[in-house]
C-alpha cells in the first residue's frame, strides 16, 4: 500500500511538473517595443498559431524607446524597433542593446541593399545591432501633367514650376538638395568644416529658390490640400503621401529623384536584457516572409525590407510602388546614417537664415 501511495505521489508530482512545463511553454511571451501598425493583430494571431508564442505590443517612437531602455539598462522588452540612425549613438552612450547573432536570421528574406546598409549603420565596435524592417522615403510628389520636367530636388527651382512648389524647412530638404547639387552630405558628417561648406551652398540655392515656393509646408494635410487645389504641382514629401493622392488624382504620384530618395529604416534590435531572445529571432524571421510582410504593409502603410513582398501587396498599392521604385531606384536610396553631435545645430542655423531671407 505504501509503495502504491509513493508511486501515485510520484505520478502526480510528475504530472504537475509536466502541466507546469506545458503551461510555461504556452505562456511564453515576446515583449515587443514598436511603432503603431507594425505588429497587427492578424499577424500576431498567425505567429502564435505557428509558434505558441504570445506577442505583447507596446507602441512607441524613437525618443520613447531610448528613454524606456535607458531607464532600465535595456530591460523590460525582448525586441525593439528603433530607426537605424538612432541605434549607434544610443548604444555607444547608454549600452542598451545586445549584438545580433546574424546566423539566426534568414538573410535571404531581406532586400540585400537594405540589409547591408542597415548593418553598416548600426555597427558599433565591430558588432551589428540592427537589421531592417519597415522603410520609407522622402522624395518628390509631382503632378506629371503640369510638372513633368521635375525629376530631382533642384528641379523645384526651375521656371517651369515657378510659384507652384512646396517643401519643408527641415533637414531632409537640406540633404536632398545637397545630393541633387552633386554633393554627398553624409560623407561629410565627420568633418564639420566640409559639412558647413555643403550647407553654405545649399543655403544659397534655397534662398535663390524662394520665389518658386508657394508655401513651406509643416503638416501633411496642408500639403495634400495645396496639391488637390492645384496651387502646388511639385513638392518634396513622403512616398505614402504621393500614393495617397494618386488614389483620386491619376496624374499625381511619388517620384524617386534622380539623385536618390532619402530613406529611413526602422529596424529590429535586441534590448540588452532581453529574456526571450529565441522568440525575438522567430518573430523577425516570421514577419519577413513576403506574404506576412505584405500584411504588415497593409497595416502600417509602408513597405518592408522583405524581398518580393510587394508582389503580395494590394494591387493598386503594388502598382504605385513599382512605378515609383524600379529596382535601380531602390538601390539608389540614400539611407540616413547616424547623426553626429552638433550637425543639427548647424542645419538649424541655415534653415533659420533661409526662412528669414527675402524672396528674389
Amino acid at each position: 500500500m505504501l509503495k502504491f501511495k509513493s508511486t501515485l505521489s510520484s505520478v502526480l508530482v510528475a504530472g504537475a511538473f509536466l502541466a507546469t512545463s506545458v503551461s510555461g511553454a504556452q505562456a511564453e511571451t515576446l515583449r515587443l517595443l514598436t511603432w503603431g501598425g507594425y505588429a497587427p493583430d492578424n499577424v500576431i494571431e498567425l505567429f502564435k498559431k505557428e509558434t505558441g508564442i504570445d506577442v505583447e505590443v507596446t507602441k512607441s517612437n524613437n525618443e520613447d524607446m531610448i528613454s524606456k531602455l535607458r531607464a532600465t539598462g535595456g530591460a523590460g522588452f525582448d525586441l525593439a524597433q528603433p530607426s537605424q540612425d538612432r541605434i549607434a549613438g544610443a548604444q555607444f552612450e547608454y549600452d542598451i542593446y545586445k549584438p545580433l547573432d546574424l546566423s539566426k536570421i534568414e538573410a535571404g528574406q531581406f532586400i540585400s541593399s537594405m540589409l547591408e546598409g542597415t548593418k553598416s549603420n548600426t555597427t558599433v565596435d565591430g558588432k551589428i545591432y540592427g537589421v531592417p524592417h519597415i522603410w520609407g522615403t522622402s522624395g518628390l510628389i509631382v503632378d506629371k501633367s503640369k510638372a513633368g520636367s521635375v525629376k530631382d530636388y533642384t528641379d523645384l527651382c526651375s521656371d517651369a514650376v515657378a510659384g507652384k512648389v512646396s517643401y519643408r524647412l527641415k533637414r531632409p530638404t537640406l540633404i536632398g538638395f545637397a545630393f541633387s547639387m552633386g554633393m554627398d552630405p553624409f560623407a561629410a558628417y565627420g568633418d564639420t568644416a566640409a559639412y558647413q561648406k555643403i550647407l553654405d551652398a545649399v543655403e544659397a540655392k534655397l534662398i535663390s529658390c524662394k520665389s518658386n515656393v508657394k508655401a513651406y509646408w509643416s503638416g501633411g494635410d496642408a500639403l495634400m490640400n495645396l496639391i488637390r487645389s492645384g496651387e502646388v504641382t511639385a513638392a518634396m514629401a513622403w512616398d505614402t503621401g504621393g500614393w495617397k493622392l494618386n488614389q483620386d488624382m491619376a496624374d499625381v504620384t511619388f517620384v524617386a529623384p534622380k539623385s536618390g530618395a532619402l530613406g529611413w529604416i526602422d529596424t529590429f534590435a535586441l534590448p540588452r536584457k532581453t529574456k526571450a531572445e529565441d522568440a525575438a529571432y522567430k518573430w523577425i524571421n516570421f514577419v519577413m516572409q513576403p506574404k506576412i510582410a505584405a500584411m504588415i504593409t497593409a497595416s502600417a502603410g509602408n513597405f518592408t525590407a522583405s524581398k518580393g513582398a510587394d508582389e503580395y501587396a494590394e494591387d493598386a498599392l503594388k502598382a504605385r510602388f513599382q512605378d515609383s521604385f524600379p529596382p535601380e531606384a531602390i538601390d539608389n536610396i540614400k539611407w540616413y546614417p547616424p547623426v553626429p553631435a552638433g550637425i543639427e545645430d548647424l542645419e538649424g542655423k541655415v534653415l533659420d537664415r533661409v526662412k528669414a531671407a527675402s524672396s528674389n
